[in-house]
């Protein structure tokens, strides 16, 4: 990603710091979380620090709530990214891995588990659609969150957005994603029970941050604690700053826009990789997607070694967020689960970006690299 923050954006904020002495969460802060729910279709958005911690503070407020005992299991797919499934961990609760497929990197959901599963983790990875419906037919009685971090706008086959109706969503603003705050993340809800509580959590679990009438209902409960410190619940501080809103006002005027180049983009993509499919494993072509990445998931490993010598010096690229999961140190208690999609993806699997400035010259030069990473038979 580059020039994702416009002379206008650095000009707006400026200007936003020269006429204002607020600079933590505040006005703009409530205005951009407006304007996000409006974007998306959901009742209730709480900006805070990155998409990891909106994981964290989600699923900490679903345990609370819905009264989910310590080591409760939580499906989670064996590639995501690592916040994902820390805070599962962090939590109490106990992960169970499920293999991907190598068409939208989700579940398999020929692998699904015969497991009293109390939280489904869905991560809507790359930008891809995920089988969120299948999931709650396996397992109906499942409380479901989404993480949509990387994927703003992937839709479901009707095309609303994913999110809209969901007990809960996470999104994140990082540099590299569809738009960005710089660092920052948001939580999307329906529930207002689960809305409220995740605003406690956010700010120190203090009673303060509910909404007036809320707090002036509270704090009659209470009398013998001063009301500018009472807490009612543990909490973090995983407040934004007003800066960060400020651009994340400014960005979502152009999201639409970005997410159409991104999909034009991948279709390009998709059009070159076909042309090799015997080389590569060919992923979703769905209108649902809202492309973040051109993922390259070779059929044997010797041609993922002939990609990167050819990429050397010319194209940026990255694994597939973390591969399989499984492999890394802190996971170790999971090494052995059998996830065989996860590992052809960990092995023989990287990813270029993709962005609003990605030109059609660019993808010429990724199929001239492909081509001669074919045909040169180059193994670095």
């Amino acid at each position: 990603m580059h020039d994702a923050i416009t002379r206008d954006d650095r000009h707006i904020l400026c200007e936003f710091i020269n006429s204002t002495d607020r600079y933590t969460q505040g006005e703009k802060v409530k205005e951009f979380e407006k304007q996000w729910s409006e974007w998306l279709g959901s009742k209730y958005s709480l900006m805070v620090t990155s998409g990891s911690t909106a994981n964290l503070l989600l699923l900490a407020a679903v345990k609370e709530l819905f009264n989910v005992p310590n080591g409760s299991k939580v499906l989670v797919p064996a590639c995501t990214w690592v916040t994902n499934v820390s805070p599962v961990i962090q939590l109490g609760l106990e992960p169970v891995f499920c293999d991907i497929n190598l068409n939208n990197f989700s579940f398999d959901t020929d692998s699904l588990p015969d497991e009293d599963i109390k939280i489904i983790f869905i991560t809507y990875l790359l930008g891809f659609d995920s089988p969120h419906e299948k999931l709650k037919e396996k397992y109906p009685n499942a409380l479901i969150i989404e993480d949509i971090c990387e994927s703003h706008g992937v839709t479901d086959a009707n095309g609303v957005k994913r999110g809209s109706d969901s007990l809960g969503g996470t999104f994140s603003f990082y540099y590299g994603h569809h738009m960005t705050t710089v660092e920052g993340g948001m939580i999307s809800t329906n529930n207002k029970q689960l809305y409220d509580l995740m605003k406690l959590k956010r700010s120190h679990g203090m009673a303060r941050n509910l909404d007036p009438e809320e707090y002036t209902s509270v704090i009659t409960k209470y009398p013998n604690i001063d009301p500018q410190f009472l807490f009612l619940t543990d909490g973090y501080n995983f407040r934004s700053t007003e800066l960060n809103a400020v651009l994340g006002i400014q960005q979502l005027k152009r999201l639409d826009r970005n997410i159409e180049i991104r999909k034009k983009n991948y279709k390009m993509f998709l059009d070159i990789l076909k042309k090799f499919e015997e080389h590569f494993y060919i992923p979703s072509d769905s209108e649902t997607n809202s492309s973040f990445s051109f993922p390259l998931v070779c059929r044997d490993a010797r041609m993922l070694r002939n990609l990167k010598f050819h990429f050397k010096d010319r194209i940026e690229y990255r694994p597939i967020v973390a591969g399989n999961l499984l492999v890394h140190p802190f996971l170790d208690k999971w090494k052995d689960v059998r996830v065989p999609n996860a590992t052809i993806l960990n092995n023989n699997g990287v990813y270029i970006g993709n962005n609003q400035n990605v030109t059609e010259k660019m993808l010429k030069t990724l199929e001239d690299i492909l081509l001669n990473a074919i045909g040169t038979g180059v193994s670095g």
